[in-house]
């Protein structure tokens, strides 16, 4: 199994990972009155950032007045009530706020521009929150899918067809594995941390050390078993496995240390339930894949309090 997690993990690149968190991004703020504009940027620049990150956040948020002739910008955040400027698509690279509730451009920025989320997260606290719970609902979703997946070859006709999935010649646990370790990139690189594997050796490390573990424990359901009782668990295992892991990094880059044994305990108990609900809603569009969608699966709800 290590000559297979060392195999696949020739397939990341967290240099490019590294390199969307260090793209500027630069907002231009339009605002009916310096009130509403101070609103806006006691929003995006709370959160404790230190004098040199908040210098360089401030230089990436620009008022109209200041901006110099020939200045380009990646974003128009506008107030409710003016016209961004010409050519700039409202929800896509144009966002309206209200001074009374600016946060609330957060989510709706994030939902349209997900190619600029490591990038706004490392340098806008307020941003940073929403896209760790993001990435770690994400990649533990994801691996769910291939804890189904992987166990039923007939559905497709080659593991590499996921495009998450490193080729065929990566095990489950391979695969699950490499993928958290994407993950802390991610998670590093939207909190302003160091990324690469030696950046992150000690992660790493407690990672691959980890999935001799919980592959113990899925081996309970593990087989090729058609849409049967053992696989969601399996699933669940992916998913609570991965939560667990990515919830302990969050933490670790936040404030310094991971979940402790017990808040571990508890975050898997919490997440293995929510993961059931998730790998249920996956079947059903691996079953049904040109039927209604499932709904949307929140976070479990202690564990929104480790990540957000």
């Amino acid at each position: 199994m290590l000559k297979q997690i060392r195999s696949a993990i020739a397939e990341l690149n967290p240099d490019e990972i590294q390199a969307r968190a260090e793209r500027p991004v630069r907002m231009l703020l339009q605002s009916a009155t310096p009130a509403s504009a101070a609103a806006v940027e006691k929003c995006l620049l709370d959160g404790g950032l230190g004098p040199v990150r908040l210098a360089e956040a401030r230089s990436l948020l620009m008022r109209e007045e200041d901006a110099g002739e020939g200045t380009r910008f990646h974003l128009v955040l506008y107030e409710s009530g003016l016209e961004p400027p010409p050519n700039w698509r409202t929800g896509y690279d144009a966002f309206e706020f209200s001074p009374y509730r600016p946060e609330l451009l957060i989510p709706e920025v994030l939902a349209a521009r997900e190619d600029l989320s490591l990038a706004l997260a490392r340098r806008f606290r307020p941003f940073r929150d929403r896209v760790a719970h993001g990435i770690i609902q994400h990649v533990s979703a994801e691996n769910a899918m291939f804890a189904i997946m992987s166990a039923l070859p007939n559905v497709i006709p080659s593991l590499a067809e996921i495009p998450w999935a490193f080729g065929e010649f990566a095990s489950d646990t391979a695969v699950l594995t490499v993928n958290q370790i994407r993950m802390a990139f991610q998670l590093a690189a939207a909190s302003d941390h160091a990324v690469g594997f030696s950046e992150q050796r000690s992660e790493i490390g407690s990672l691959v050390a980890g999935a001799f573990g919980w592959r113990s424990l899925a081996r309970e359901f593990a087989g090729k078993i058609p849409f049967g009782g053992g696989l969601l668990p399996k699933a669940a295992i992916a998913y609570a496995g991965t939560w667990v892991a990515g919830a302990s990094l969050e933490r670790l880059y936040r404030v310094g240390y991971g979940l402790t044994r017990v808040e571990r305990k508890r975050a898997w108990d919490e997440a293995f339930t929510r993961g059931k609900q998730v790998a249920a809603q996956l079947m059903a569009r691996v079953k049904h894949p040109k039927g209604s969608k499932p709904e949307p699966v929140e976070a479990p709800p202690h564990l929104e309090d480790s990540v957000a």
